[in-house]
């Protein structure tokens, strides 16, 4: 059983790994061509800004007026949300997150972070206090940086333009622009806002995944992905536990190990956002670097693909093993809004595990203690 103490690392770990894995991966997010990776920035060992042009992006087939590919006559993008980006996305070669700044998060991590301070305001995880926030935060011009939104938000946002109600948004959107990795980046604070055992967590991580995507293949990943966060919170191996999950896939990870990360993840399982090819992506690498988690991100990064949302995921299994103490401090202090990040992960755990900051200074205490007698 793991102590008071580690549980709290390996919370705060989770959530910091969202938003750090997001933020190194930012610069190369969908380059599908690891080559073009080395050539814009050699090999990416911190955070940088996006080049201005992006090799292989498609966002300008990309539909502004909901899900998927189609054209830029819709203004769901540039009027309804990412006000005043919708030009951005007509034009060839364009960066998904260009005028980002070194450290910035993309969307889906800033999302994360509406996610994690509004459980904290609520003390609990409240599904329609959520999209309350969700909608006003999207709808707010100025709310975030970010140039590009996924097709769900899209498809959210173009429903609830429509008039319908925000609670069904999410309706009518199954498909493969929706059982996409990308609906992960949101969860751990969800899944860790109550240690009150796993199928509890995935009741209420499962409630904050229908609010944005309805998939039944998505929600199939998703609880083994709650399921794992939970469980290295709470002590458990990374490499015991990743594997577990391989073996329902029928893959042995160990086996995969002496190859090279290019070769496994675009190769093997594939570097798109499509889930089955992305969440074994995210196994291998957790379980190839389990002993560090910043060698874990930064092949996330190089490798190029979906990284980003891989990343994110990836990130918080990767915090949630290791836990914030064994996370380079460089990594922490170098993102853009990491003193912001801080107070919200502080706020975060003040108010949903007083418990469990009551049994680290009890801990404290007596460890404080023992040493007194000892010298004496």
């Amino acid at each position: 059983m793991a102590s008071p103490a580690m549980v709290l690392d390996r919370l705060r770990g989770a959530l910091w790994g969202i938003f750090i894995a997001d933020s190194l991966s930012m610069p190369v997010h969908w380059y599908y061509n690891p080559g073009d990776i080395r050539r814009d920035f050699g090999v990416i060992e911190t955070y940088q800004a996006p080049k201005a042009r992006h090799p292989s992006s498609i966002m300008s087939v990309s539909n502004t007026g909901g899900h998927g590919r189609g054209g830029q006559n819709g203004r769901i993008v540039g009027d309804v949300i990412n006000h005043g980006k919708h030009d951005f996305w007509g034009k060839s070669g364009v960066h998904y997150h260009q005028g980002m700044k070194a450290g910035e998060n993309t969307l889906n991590a800033i999302c994360a972070r509406v996610v994690m301070r509004t459980i904290t305001r609520d003390k609990g995880y409240d599904d329609k206090k959520w999209l309350e926030e969700y909608v006003k935060f999207m709808t707010t011009p100025g709310s975030h940086n970010d140039t590009y939104a996924e097709s769900f938000h899209r498809d959210f946002f173009k429903n609830w333009a429509a008039g319908i109600p925000p609670e069904r948004c999410s309706e009518g959107t199954e498909g493969h622009n929706t059982a996409q990795i990308g609906g992960f980046v949101m969860l751990p604070p969800v899944i860790l806002a109550k240690l009150d055992g796993p199928a509890a967590a995935k009741e209420r991580m499962m409630r904050h995944l229908t609010t944005t995507h309805e998939s039944r293949k998505l929600a199939g990943y998703a609880e083994q992905y709650s399921d794992l966060i939970y469980s290295l919170v709470s002590g458990a191996d990374l490499r015991t536990a990743t594997q577990a999950l391989a073996t329902r896939m029928r893959v042995d990870l160990a086996q995969l190990v002496p190859y090279d990360d290019i070769r496994i993840v675009h190769s093997t399982f594939g570097s798109a956002c499509y889930i089955e090819d992305s969440f074994p992506s995210l196994l291998y690498l957790a379980y190839k670097y389990a002993d560090s988690f910043e060698k874990a991100v930064l092949a996330n990064t190089n490798v190029g693909g979906e990284n980003c949302h891989r990343g994110a995921a990836l990130g918080a299994v990767m915090g949630a093993a290791a836990g914030e103490s064994r996370i380079p401090r460089r990594l922490i202090d170098g993102l853009h809004d990491s003193k912001a990040i801080k107070a919200e992960i502080d706020a975060y755990v003040t108010a949903l595990h007083p418990e469990l900051l009551q049994q680290c200074g009890q801990q404290a205490a007596a460890a404080a203690a023992a040493g007194a007698a000892t010298s004496a």
